[in-house]
């Protein structure tokens, strides 16, 4: 007798107020045909019940992953998402030596700054709860 149990291979603590968070979870989403990948909003009012290993402070300074049981950050989360989707070669160059320190870098700047991209390329900086 076959399981319809769902075991995801990474799990992606995303903020759900983000309209460019999400936009880039809607695509994951669209083109992860396997369902490898489970989506999970850090403002969802039980997140901390389900998820008490991930603080939430922590998941909104950073994008946090889960793979194996081993927290991945940033644009780890990133690379390895995509790469289950067969699209990391898009991501894999912001994961090599030479660009990996700018590319962090870079990252950081733009989470700490997330709503303002938001507003500049999608009209809007958050919504109460966007739609996945």
């Amino acid at each position: 007798m076959m399981s319809n149990t769902f075991y995801p291979q990474l799990i992606i603590f995303y903020d759900g107020q983000c309209p460019l968070c999400v936009r880039e979870m809607t695509q994951l989403k669209l083109k992860d045909e396997a369902q490898r990948i489970q989506f999970e909003d850090i403002l969802a009012t039980d997140f901390s019940e389900r998820f008490p290993r991930v603080n939430i402070n922590d998941a909104n300074r950073i994008l946090h992953g889960l793979e194996n049981g081993e927290m991945l950050y940033g644009l780890d989360v990133t690379h390895r998402a995509w790469s289950l989707v067969g699209k990391g070669w898009m991501t894999a160059p912001l994961r090599w030596p030479l660009l990996r320190w700018f590319a962090d870098k870079a990252y950081m700047f733009f989470a700490r700054h997330r709503y303002t991209f938001s507003k500049i390329f999608t009209g809007k900086a958050r919504c109460e709860r966007c739609q996945l």
